[in-house]
């Protein structure tokens, strides 16, 4: 563990202790003697797997509830004697901010001002600055619920600092933004720490995030596994960061999920077309575990360091879910288009949220969807799904017509949507019953996918908690067993991995590879630009418009543009759409 600094510590916390009791009467330990020192004017991250602790310890900090153990100080404050003295020099902004969607954005900055007592002095000078910083200032008359993903964001951000905070909690404020808001968002972090002084904590699922933190904080479990300045925790992995080159006509994925099985591999990525793996110990560039695929040693970064710390653990390593076979196999034939796209359009009154979609999804094919918040992937998934109808063109699905086959159709597909859409005060089982009935099973059949879906995604000694009490992670792979019940031929997943950490990513890749392998077909949103890798067609759309389509390879050669192919999907995604937005606005001003 590394030494926690000295000087004018603005947050100061000793052995803290919290625990919950869940209603099925289970004892849950969310921090066990957790330690934290935060300077003034610093940039710091809490990291970890779901159920780490993060959101608990934010909490304790901002004095929202009470903690069991320990002490714990904030500028200067005893928070367990004086919340209320700290939380009138904090801000704190929760996963979910409390905007209102049927007030303007300069409505819901009036309302917060009203909460601080803001005089009208005092907003004549501050609303400037955060209208500026976050970029809002033409559009204080929309209405927040009309406002994109990331522009909702920078809302909520811009109505935490409206009191001149001195200490900024932020709990996940990127989870669901698109790389392009969440670059902005990052702006604007960075600059109030480096002009205002302002110290920040922030939780993340995106390492890179906490890879550009003064300081960062690794839990799991409620535990305190290490503290320092990234590059600490990045040194744990020196010399055994490697990437290999799959075979000729081997997808990346392929090889990834047979490295992820090697006891000798902590973590494997697709990357660029190829694996980037860690392995548990240094080694050669001649590695005969890899049989015979070109293995090239690689710098390590913060990701590779935090799967080593995890690894290091007792008990931290977590078994990866076997390939299990479909009780009904899935034929492929040669060629086969399962989604046929042509020409789709779908308009909301004078707003045309989807412009004359074209492509054709194969069988067995892993789909990406790409693209800002607002950009039509959502509506697309809706009409694909025959949630929705369209205004214009053709939809086949299955080889059914979406426009008087929508019913037929939804039997042969499966649906995990944004948040899920569980039932939060159901348990798990009573969940998994209610989705066995809507897809049609009965009988033993459907005990029988019941008793699967709760061994397979290891939710039998969750059965009886409500779907609301679970950890993300464990929402997750709820939504999915639900939606794998009655074994559908094509899976549509909704940014199915939004704000979950890198651990509960990997397993979940692993299970899609494992069902495109029995040719299911996957169609997926997502904001990780990374998990485009995993894909074998991706489209990059925005404003409704598709603006490049192909192969991840293809793609980052398109942005590079006769350049040196972009090194990331993140950084094609960046230049495709900027590059679009700027002739946008030079063609119309």
């Amino acid at each position: 563990m590394n030494a926690e600094p000295a000087s004018d510590p603005i947050i100061l916390g000793k052995d803290l202790l919290k625990s919950f009791r869940r209603d099925t009467g289970e004892a849950v330990t969310a921090l066990s003697n957790v330690s934290i020192t935060i300077n003034r004017g610093t940039l710091a991250a809490l990291v970890g797997p779901d159920g780490a602790g993060k959101t608990t310890l934010i909490r304790l900090i901002a004095g929202l509830m009470p903690f069991d153990g320990g002490r714990l100080t904030v500028m200067g404050f005893d928070v367990a004697r004086e919340p209320q003295q700290v939380q009138d020099r904090i801000a704190y902004m929760p996963q979910r901010f409390g905007l209102y969607d049927d007030l303007s954005v300069q409505e819901n900055l009036n309302l917060y001002a009203d909460l601080h007592g803001l005089t009208a002095a005092e907003r004549a000078t501050r609303y400037p600055e955060l209208l500026e910083m976050t970029g809002l200032g033409s559009f204080t008359g929309r209405l927040a619920g009309k406002l994109s993903g990331g522009m909702k964001q920078k809302l909520g951000l811009a109505c935490t600092l409206v009191g001149s905070p001195v200490l900024l909690l932020l709990d996940e404020p990127t989870a669901g933004v698109d790389p392009l808001s969440r670059r902005e968002l990052w702006e604007i972090i960075t600059r109030l720490v480096r002009d205002q002084n302002l110290t920040v904590l922030t939780s993340t699922s995106y390492l890179d995030e906490a890879e550009r933190c003064d300081y960062a904080f690794v839990l799991r479990e409620g535990k305190l596994l290490a503290s320092g300045p990234p590059r600490e925790v990045t040194k744990r992995a020196a010399g055994r960061t490697f990437e290999a080159q799959p075979a000729a006509r081997e997808a990346a994925r392929s090889l990834q999920s047979r490295l992820l099985g090697d006891p000798a591999i902590i973590d494997a990525v697709p990357e660029a077309g190829r694996v980037r793996l860690v392995r548990a110990g240094p080694a050669g560039t001649a590695d005969p575990l890899l049989g015979g695929h070109a293995v090239v040693p690689v710098p390590a970064r913060f990701e590779d360091g935090f799967m080593v710390l995890l690894s290091q653990q007792a008990g931290a390593n977590r078994k990866l879910p076997a390939a299990r076979p479909l009780d009904r196999a899935i034929v492929s034939r040669s060629g086969e288009a399962v989604i046929q796209v042509r020409d789709l359009v779908r308009r909301f009154g004078a707003f045309t949220a989807v412009d004359r979609l074209t492509f054709d999804v194969h069988r067995g094919e892993i789909f990406g969807l790409l693209g800002p918040n607002g950009a039509g992937k959502t509506t697309t998934f809706r009409m694909l799904c025959g949630l929705l109808s369209a205004t214009a063109g053709t939809l086949r699905v299955a080889g059914l017509d979406l426009r008087n086959a929508r019913a037929s159709a939804r039997q042969h597909i499966g649906y995990v949507a944004q948040k899920f859409s569980l039932y939060s005060q159901l348990s798990v089982i009573e969940n998994l019953d209610f989705f066995a009935s809507a897809y049609g099973l009965r009988g033993p059949r459907k005990r029988d996918r019941i008793d699967l879906a709760l061994q397979e995604f290891e939710l039998t000694r969750l059965m009886h908690l409500s779907s609301g009490q679970l950890p993300g992670g464990y929402k997750q792979r709820l939504a999915m067993a639900a939606a794998l019940l009655h074994e559908p031929e094509i899976l549509f997943l909704d940014e199915p991995t939004s704000g979950a950490d890198p651990l509960a990513r990997r397993e979940f890749w692993q299970r899609i590879t494992n069902l495109a392998e029995q040719n299911v077909t996957v169609i997926v949103t997502t904001h990780f630009m990374e998990e485009a890798e995993y894909c074998d067609q991706i489209t990059i759309l925005d404003a409704g418009r598709m603006l490049a389509e192909g192969t991840p390879a293809t793609v980052r050669a398109q942005a590079a543009s006769g350049k040196p192919v972009a090194t990331t999907m993140e950084d094609a995604f960046i230049a495709i759409v900027e590059k679009a937005r700027a002739h946008v606005s030079a063609t119309f001003g």
